[in-house]
């Protein structure tokens, strides 16, 4: 392996790890917003309300910040030969309807639920691909 593909693939590692970072915080986030929403549906106050609120806007904060990363993640995969034909704007589709609105409390832990599960599908993925360009060095 030249110089230059060593260079690349640590690049793409690097970008892994940032979007593994986000999405990791992102998955904590939604945890914390789903643990405040379901005391919120069960007998929860204004306090709880705003908890759980500011947990979602964290949630959101950090999964725009994981969208960037794997964007970035992406750009560098196709600089790494063999992973040119990888696709992972999948990966970033739970940020494009997540908090878009809610109307009731149960659509809330709904989409939380929901945003989790893709989250925790984007990170197995990642660390997929992470793994293959550490087997390159």
């Amino acid at each position: 392996m030249s110089n230059v593909d060593r260079r690349e693939v640590t690049e793409a590692i690097n970008a892994a790890d940032d979007a593994l970072y986000h999405l990791k915080n992102a998955r904590q986030c939604l945890n914390s917003a789903g643990n405040w929403g379901l005391l919120d549906l069960f007998g929860g106050n204004m306090i709880t309300g705003i908890l759980k609120h500011g947990k979602m806007a964290n949630a959101e904060r950090e999964i725009e910040q994981a969208r960037y990363s794997l964007q970035k993640f992406s750009k560098e995969l196709r600089d790494v030969q063999g992973f040119s034909s990888i696709h992972i704007n999948d990966f970033l589709s739970f940020a494009d309807f997540f908090f878009d609105g809610f109307v009731a409390d149960v659509l809330v832990q709904s989409k939380i639920s929901n945003a989790k599960k893709q989250c925790d599908d984007a990170i197995r993925r990642v660390q997929e691909l992470r793994i293959q360009l550490e087997a390159m060095l």
